[in-house]
């Protein structure tokens, strides 16, 4: 069906309720980058509201416009309703610029300048990186299982995107609460509410109006002004000129602008289980393009295409969504609204919006992914486990420090190390699951996945590949490095080895009949046969 025969709406009444899911998300993370680059790293206030917020608002607006014409022509390809694919700047990759990128260079310099300077120059290149993604992600995308992609989604969803927000919730429930009440009521149990209010809208306005009357909602107009983006390409081209002056910085950037790509090409999967097909080498040069708009126009952080597509699917959104939420950000950008709407709106009151994106994409894994290969969505999540507790652990010795606490060992202390182990707490295993662990939990999801298949050979392939990023440290080290066979490479070796050579020796009847367990749970009929690649 061509595009003249079919006639896509962009904007329906659905994509309201979608809209409040994707613009908290957005809103969530503007925050915490301008909070942290203004009171972390000393930036001065014209600088984080005047340059970097504006740059991050125009990348989400190149982004959006791009991905809105690609709804456009996926609906008319299809001949049926579309959801445009989710966008913002990547929560995981946006930590890792603020403390493995801006952060160090600030602590050195003591120059907030300077740190800005570096960070839109690593922007600009990660930027080319994860375009340079579009190369490889097809290829990538047609032989890795479905399970191995959506596992490791599975796990950033369960830990950072579900269980962070629903502890905030916890922490003020009477706010929280009454916002999770109409999550569940409207978009969980899918039941009307009043005047078929969309229900992510009325969650955030109940727990606004709650924490109001409770005094824990402020309202400010400090900062409301006019602030247009502008392109910097000076001090971008002296940022980068300092990249290359210190190369070790690259050691940062590339596996997390890889990481970002693969999270693109995931993300994109997660759209195709659900129903709608989008080009992955696209969205992986627009992800990148955006990247390198915003460098260029003040914003260090790189964008990319969102978790949560089925979310905003089973909402029965369009593309309004992202058109709203792209001229909402740029509007609250440009004007300096940030600030106002940080202190109305309490993070309790959208906290159970994220949480509802988490369980939806859990949700729709279990229908996306053949139910035999449910042990690998479910391996694919452990590494993400690691990467939570990791986090944590850090959090809290700073906390201990911040507290007055003097002397306190550094994660990776030896005697820490040994200590946490006695206790039961196995940091080293923690520490190399949680480098790369979005990779790492691809790879072991698609592992997974091949042996129950019985394609061994193409599970081995993989095995090696992990063998060889271990080697160099793009998995389970903090930085490249050069070739070494460490256990862990030597370890995924050694199943590489089995796993390419036994079909080869193994009896045909092992290969064609399987042992099934008695009174365990098992979808595998013990005479489906191994494929034999």
């Amino acid at each position: 069906m061509t595009a003249a025969a079919y006639d896509y709406k962009l904007f329906t009444r659905s994509d309201f309720s979608a809209f409040w899911a994707l613009f908290t998300d957005n809103l969530v993370n503007l925050l915490i980058l301008s909070g942290i680059c203004q009171f972390v790293f000393q930036m001065p206030a014209d600088l984080v509201y005047g340059r970097i917020v504006p740059g991050a608002a125009l990348a989400i607006i190149a982004g959006v416009a791009v991905y809105t014409l690609l709804a456009k022509r996926a609906a008319a390809q299809k001949g049926a309703d579309v959801t445009a694919l989710p966008y913002g700047i990547s929560t995981p990759v946006m930590f890792v610029y603020l403390f493995g990128v801006i952060g160090p260079i600030y602590w050195a310099t003591d120059d907030p300048m300077l740190a800005w300077q570096v960070g839109i120059g690593a922007g600009f290149m990660g930027g080319i990186v994860a375009a340079l993604g579009a190369i490889v992600g097809p290829f990538l995308k047609r032989i890795t299982p479905r399970a191995g992609m959506l596992g490791t989604l599975c796990g950033i969803a369960l830990v950072f995107i579900g269980s962070v927000p629903l502890a905030e919730i916890f922490e003020n429930p009477i706010i929280g609460f009454t916002s999770l009440l109409f999550i569940l009521w409207g978009l969980i149990g899918r039941f009307r509410l009043p005047g078929n209010l969309p229900a992510g809208l009325v969650a955030i306005a109940a727990g606004t109006i709650i924490a109001i009357v409770l005094g824990k909602s402020t309202i400010s107009v400090e900062g409301i002004g006019f602030y247009p983006p502008i392109p910097y390409l000076g001090d971008m081209l002296a940022g980068i000129q300092y990249l290359f002056a210190n190369p070790e910085l690259f050691l940062v950037l590339i596996p997390v602008q890889i990481y970002n790509f693969i999270e693109t090409m995931n993300n994109v999967e997660s759209a195709e289980a659900a129903g709608d097909h989008y080009p992955v080498a696209v969205c992986q040069v627009t992800d990148g393009a955006g990247t390198m708009v915003g460098a260029l126009f003040g914003s260090p952080f790189p964008t990319t295409v969102y978790i949560g597509h089925p979310a905003y699917k089973r909402l029965d959104a369009h593309a309004g969504y992202i058109v709203g939420v792209a001229l909402v950000i740029a509007v609250a950008a440009f004007f300096g609204l940030l600030s106002f709407l940080a202190g109305l709106i309490p993070i309790a009151a959208a906290a159970p919006v994220l949480v509802f994106v988490s369980v939806s994409l859990m949700t729709n894994t279990t229908f996306a992914v053949k139910t035999t290969h449910m042990a690998a969505v479910a391996f694919a999540i452990l590494p993400h486990i690691s990467a939570f507790l990791m986090v944590k652990w850090g959090a809290l010795l700073n906390a201990l420090r911040s507290s007055g606490v003097e002397g306190l060992p550094g994660l990776g202390d030896t005697n820490l190390t040994a200590a946490l182990l006695m206790e039961g707490a196995h940091y080293e295993g923690h520490l190399a699951l949680s480098q790369g662990a979005i990779l790492t939990g691809l790879i072991w999801g698609a592992i997974v996945a091949d042996v129950i298949d019985g394609r061994f050979q193409h599970a081995g392939r993989f095995a090696f590949a992990a063998a060889v990023m271990s080697s160099v440290g793009i998995i389970h080290s903090a930085t490249l490095q050069a070739p070494q066979f460490d256990g862990i490479t030597v370890g995924y070796l050694i199943i590489a080895a089995f796993l390419l050579t036994y079909p080869r020796f193994a009896p045909k009847e092992d290969l064609e009949h399987r042992i099934i367990v008695p009174d365990e749970p098992d979808f595998i009929d013990e005479d489906t046969p191994a494929q034999y690649t």
